[in-house]
């Protein structure tokens, strides 16, 4: 039953990830909820959760430092006595910025909380879901690997990482009963984005919802809902793959 389930969110403070907490949350998850500082945020998506009759902890944790990656692991073991699920979700750009005038410190951090942030959770969590034989890994990546933009260069070569990564783990873990896919959203209505726009200008940002097909951006509901689908049942046998929702478009 999925009541006895344990999902760990990280960014779960606001946008896609607070989406992700609340939807897991309705369908019986126990929520482990991941912020670096917005703590009065992930405070209110617990009450929020807690409100539906759920259960749900904040944990604080920077996972640009690799050494808080097994804490985070850690404490949420301690506090829920198992993870079931982990989704890799936290993550920043700095768009506007052409590679060749990236400060070597941004272009770090960029690439320490996208890229090498998941991948220290996921070396942590793997003991504990091959132990139990089960367990599922969903990273949120991007469409940004299909369209390659400029002026957001570090962003996208994580994500294309990440996207590597998720097809190479899936075969090594696949035999071990773990699953892991990524979820590459298009222009989702979140501060990332709309931080994005604003560094295009009013005229490129307007043309460029407008080449989308579905002609909008998208809801961080709409991510969460392919999320559901993925943990449950009728997604059992889908591994390896990394989902678009971009409302047919580009990407972001």
């Amino acid at each position: 039953m999925a009541g006895e389930k344990v999902a760990l969110v990280t960014g779960g403070s606001r946008g896609i990830g607070r989406a992700i907490a609340l939807a897991l949350a309705e369908d019986g998850f126990r929520i482990a909820l991941n912020y670096r500082a917005r703590d009065r945020e992930a405070g209110e998506v617990v009450e929020k959760i807690t409100a539906i009759g759920g259960e749900a902890r904040a944990f604080q944790a920077d996972l640009g430092v690799p050494q808080e990656a097994p804490t985070l692991v850690q404490r949420a073991i301690e506090a829920f006595g198992q993870i079931d699920v982990l989704i890799n979700n936290a993550g920043i750009d700095l768009p506007g910025v052409r590679l060749a005038e990236f400060r070597p410190e941004d272009w770090e951090r960029i690439l320490r909380v996208n890229l090498s942030g998941p991948f220290y959770l996921i070396q942590a969590a793997l003991p504990h879901m091959k132990q139990r034989r089960s367990g599922q890994i969903i990273n949120i990546s991007s469409n940004v690997t299909q369209r390659f933009p400029m002026m957001l260069g570090p962003y996208t070569v994580t994500k294309c990482g990440l996207d590597a990564l998720t097809r190479i783990l899936a075969k090594e873990e696949g035999p071990n009963g773990i699953r892991v896919n990524a979820i590459a959203p298009g222009p989702i209505r979140t501060d990332m984005l709309e931080a994005s726009l604003r560094a295009m200008g009013s005229e490129r940002a307007e043309a460029f919802i407008r080449s989308v097909p579905l002609g909008r951006m998208g809801r961080p509901e709409e991510i969460a809902s392919v999320v559901r689908f993925l943990v449950s049942e009728g997604g059992s046998y889908i591994t390896g793959q990394v989902i678009y929702v971009n409302g047919g478009g580009p990407g972001n």
